[in-house]
């Protein structure tokens, strides 16, 4: 029996498939690849983790954390089953969550309409009041207006409240009034003040935040607590850590009290454990790719620091990354792993529109019934049968074994809902699906990479998720890059990933000043404020002196700009020397995002400053030697795979392709072969040549 606290958990939970990954001190991995429980996610976490004791001889009291990404809140969004929420505002700014900023997703689709608001307009409340931009109060709030606000949503049986006034951002002093009262009248009611959740400018993105946040409370904080009371029931009492969209870790209890962090939890963990592999392994340049068996990711790691958006939309269902196509979701603003997602998975549905034409997606199988495959229920084909009639995928199981595939069962379907009306042979029509997934999902690349000026060709392409390794290099190729790079335990690297994860906590504050006429003790001042805060919340939560580390950042645009870049800002004083360094730090990203920059002489303006405060653990974290416990699968033996008609390289059609394990590769191999894996297929296509690097990575060079 191992000692107390020597094992760490990454627990991942996807739409298919919940993924556990167990880390021992000493390099050792257990890991466990589970259907994920639709109806109470939580039960699939407790039921792995007793698998898993029961596989190894562990016990709870060994596990020293248990860091988890979970898609609960954006899922409460994608569902509309949220909060009962009302909304306390400024008279003359109840709409704002309906004009929302006037951004539509598809310009010419006259048919589009806006989602419908969080909060129904029968629930907003308005109250009057006046501060201006500058924090001055011009009309002061009544305490018996914020008393009749506050009764009448609670007389609607409101299960959360949400307030944002006018400008609050500069001056609180009405915000936290209101607060008073929610607390005095309905102790235990959930509720969020825009003030404390998000102090910028920007009305809608301010309040659809302070909204979102509030929305989601009451479920996560049952999530959470069901997931508590299950580890505890299962005798295993370490503490819970949640991912954030940010790709920081955050305590169950913070998560609670800002769920609006939490939103993109589920995808952050494997960029995250990408950014570390490609900093060990001395990459400068990396797109991730994460497919699993709903979604396809994107993301971009340069120069060992992964890309944050300030803002994103969810609940718009797939997000596709381009900067143009806003408007479609709820808008959050908070800082997030600039991700690209499209409906692209192993289960997503193979099917033909009224015009003739393959569509892959966005609709999934999911875990239940699955793909035609799994001989589960399902009737409608999928990326997965298309791949297991292709021969990429073994056509016997899956998951090391644990899950048996009926691969006649998949050719039939596909044979009568594709081939026959597409007029095509079995393997064509097949071929064909897998083409269109992955053109679906060369746009989600293409969103972190080429519209945001980068040249992909530079990048090394990171594939993981169960799916993800299959699908790399046909679309490497199809982007001109030369390498792909496929981590140990791919399949599972989302939950892997997290245990690179430091705990980590964003603050940010508008502080819009000119930077040339700006009092730079005030913005000195106003940085110190929020690294006061950031080492107080993480003192609260055991990070002290040297295991605290404080990053700042700042967001600017030329005078006049409606949009903001934003850049780190070194450590030292805000003096004339740091202003110069802040204006031409501004003045590169501008160019490498849109291509130019404007003269020396155009004025540079503060719109907000930024603290990220991360908690640094003791000891070494994540071993550079990892020892998978579980053994390799007994080699397969060669079977047919099928590269298209023209064939890509210096093969085509049906090739005989050998079947390998990841040890095999310690001898660079031509391609085509297949490496089987407990938890992921990686397909190597004619032409590329697959080694195994000292950290037990697949890489791949392609001619």
């Amino acid at each position: 029996m191992s000692a107390v606290g020597t094992y760490r958990v990454g627990v991942d939970i996807g739409g298919t498939f919940t993924d556990i990954v167990l880390l021992g001190a000493d390099g050792t991995i257990h890991t466990k690849k589970i259907s994920s429980s639709v109806g109470n996610y939580a039960q699939a976490i407790v039921d792995g983790l007793s698998e898993l004791f029961v596989e190894t001889g562990l016990a709870g009291q060994a596990i020293e954390e248990i860091r988890h990404g979970t898609t609960v809140a954006s899922n409460a969004i994608l569902e509309h089953k949220g909060a009962r929420v009302g909304l306390i505002t400024t008279k003359g700014f109840r709409d704002v969550l309906e004009i929302r900023t006037l951004r539509m997703p598809r310009l010419y689709d006259l048919a589009w309409e806006k989602p419908a608001p969080l909060v129904e307009r029968y629930l907003r409340q308005v109250v009057d009041e006046r501060v201006d931009a500058r924090g001055r109060i011009e009309t002061a709030l009544d305490i018996k207006d914020a008393e009749r606000a506050v009764d009448a949503l609670l007389a609607e049986k409101v299960e959360a409240i949400a307030v944002c006034l006018l400008n609050s951002f500069a001056n609180p002093r009405h915000e936290l009034m209101i607060k008073e009262v929610i607390e005095r009248k309905a102790p235990g009611l959930k509720h969020s003040v825009s003030y404390e959740v998000l102090p910028e400018i920007k009305e809608y993105e301010r309040t659809s935040t302070t909204v979102i946040n509030a929305y989601v409370m009451p479920i996560v904080a049952s999530y959470l607590r069901a997931l508590r009371n299950g580890l505890d029931g299962a005798a295993i009492p370490a503490p819970l850590l949640l991912m954030q969209s940010n790709g920081g870790l955050t305590s169950d209890a913070a998560a609670a009290e800002r769920p609006m962090n939490i939103i993109e939890s589920g995808p952050a963990g494997g960029v995250v454990g990408a950014q570390a592999l490609a900093r060990a392994k001395a990459l400068p340049k990396i797109i991730t790719f994460d497919m699993g068996g709903t979604t396809a990711k994107a993301s971009m790691v340069e120069d060992g620091e992964v890309s944050r958006a300030a803002e994103y939309s969810v609940g718009a269902g797939i997000m596709i990354g381009s900067r143009l196509l806003t408007g479609a979701g709820y808008m959050l603003k908070v800082p997030a792993i600039d991700l690209a997602e499209v409906g692209a998975g192993g289960g997503s549905h193979v099917w033909i529109d009224g015009g003739g034409s393959l569509q892959i997606g966005p609709e999934s199988a999911g875990a239940l019934p699955g793909p035609v495959c799994y001989d589960k229920g399902g009737e409608m084909p999928t990326v997965t049968d298309a791949n297991v009639l292709l021969g990429y995928i073994n056509p016997q199981h899956l998951v090391g074994g644990a899950l048996a595939l009926n691969a006649a069962k998949a050719r039939q379907a596909f044979e009568t809902k594709v081939a026959q009306p597409l007029g095509l042979p079995l393997e064509k029509a097949a071929y064909g699906a897998h083409q269109i997934a992955a053109s679906n999902m060369i746009r989600a690349i293409k969103a972190v990479s080429t519209e945001r000026g980068r040249d992909p060709r530079e990048f090394a392409l990171f594939a993981f998720g169960g799916n993800g390794p299959l699908f790399a290099c046909g679309m490497a190729r199809a982007l001109g890059m030369s390498r792909v790079v496929v981590p140990p335990s791919a399949g599972l690297f989302s939950s892997f990933g997290l245990l690179y994860a430091d705990v980590e906590h964003h603050y940010s504050r508008t502080f819009r000043r000119l930077l040339r006429q700006a009092d730079l003790a005030e913005i000195q001042r106003a940085w110190n404020s929020l690294a006061d805060q950031a080492t107080a919340q993480l003192a609260a939560e055991g990070f002290t002196g040297s295991h605290i580390r404080l990053r700042r950042s700042a967001a600017l645009h030329y005078q006049g700009q409606s949009y903001e870049l934003t850049v780190p800002v070194p450590d030292g004083a805000i003096d004339d020397r740091m202003v110069t360094l802040l204006e031409e730090a501004f003045g590169r990203e501008h160019e490498r995002t849109y291509g130019h920059r404007a003269g020396p002489d155009e004025p540079v303006e503060l719109v907000s400053i930024q603290i990220v405060g991360q908690g640094l653990r003791q000891g070494a974290g994540v071993p550079e030697r990892l020892k998978p416990s579980r053994a390799e699968p007994v080699p397969a033996p060669p079977r047919p795979a099928y590269f298209g008609a023209n064939g890509s390289g210096p093969a085509a059609g049906w090739v005989e392709t050998p079947v390998l394990r990841r040890s095999d590769l310690a001898e660079a191999r031509q391609g085509p072969l297949i490496v089987e894996e407990y938890d992921a297929t990686c397909v190597v296509p004619p032409g590329a040549t697959a080694s195994l690097d000292a950290g037990g990575n697949i890489v791949i060079d392609l001619e």
